[in-house]
Order: C-alpha cells, then sequence, then structure tokens
C-alpha cells in the first residue's frame, strides 16, 4: 500500500516532482499571484461575500416557493455586476477557473492511465467515451 508520506515511494516521488514542475510553471504562478491579490483586497473579498450570500438567499426564497421581486433581483444584479467589473475580482475568478483546468488536465491524464493501463495519447482523449469519436 502506498503511503501519502512515504518518500522512498517511486510514485510519491514523481508525483511530487510533478507538483514541483506545476508550481515553476509561469502560468502557475500568475494564477497564485491574482488569488493572493484578492485575499489581501479587503473590499474585493466583502463584495464576493456579499454576492453570494444574496445568490444563496434568493435561490432558497426561490426554492421555498416564493416569488422574487424585480427589486431582490435588480439588486443582486448590481452587485454581481459590480463585483465583476472589479478587476481585482475578475482576476481572482479567471484565476479559480485557469486552476481548474489545470487541475482537470491533471486528473484526465492520471485516470486515462489508470483506465487504459498505459501512457495515454492525444487520441485516447477524443472520444466521449461511448465509442462515437464525437469529438
Amino acid at each position: 500500500m502506498i503511503q501519502l508520506h512515504d518518500q522512498e515511494n517511486v510514485v510519491v516521488a514523481k508525483t511530487r516532482e510533478l507538483c514541483q514542475t506545476i508550481l515553476d510553471q509561469e502560468e502557475f504562478c500568475n494564477i497564485r499571484t491574482r488569488i493572493d491579490l484578492f485575499l489581501s483586497d479587503d473590499r474585493a473579498q466583502a463584495m464576493y461575500e456579499s454576492v453570494n450570500s444574496k445568490g444563496q438567499e434568493l435561490q432558497q426564497k426561490q426554492q421555498s416557493g416564493q416569488t422574487l421581486t424585480d427589486e431582490e433581483i435588480a439588486g443582486f444584479e448590481q452587485d454581481r455586476e459590480a463585483f465583476l467589473n472589479n478587476p481585482v475580482a475578475r482576476g481572482f475568478l479567471d484565476a479559480q477557473q485557469e486552476m481548474h483546468q489545470m487541475k482537470e488536465v491533471v486528473v484526465k491524464y492520471v485516470s486515462k492511465t489508470f483506465e487504459l493501463g498505459r501512457m495515454p495519447a492525444p487520441d485516447d482523449f477524443s472520444s466521449c467515451g461511448h465509442g462515437c469519436n464525437c469529438h
């Protein structure tokens, strides 16, 4: 059994090497910079919390069968627009998306390796998984 902190295990060693490679990428450094900038901006964080909170409130109200007023919707949309127009906030959202995409690539390659029992080739990713080659 592979232990998470077993430094002698080759899989752990290579995984750590992959992690360092990711950390060394300029793209990753740019992502982290934008996230750190957001985390140091109290105003952008407050806007984020407010939009999320209002969105959850409206969603809960709607799910409980209550009708949302035009004022509630307009207020939420106004706050959301202000948040999206804040450069630090926009950078944070873009950075989150880019990090998610980076994670997805790693997960897809590792998952496909386990599935195929070999290193995946580019063609291995061109099908939806149902044998139709639709992509």
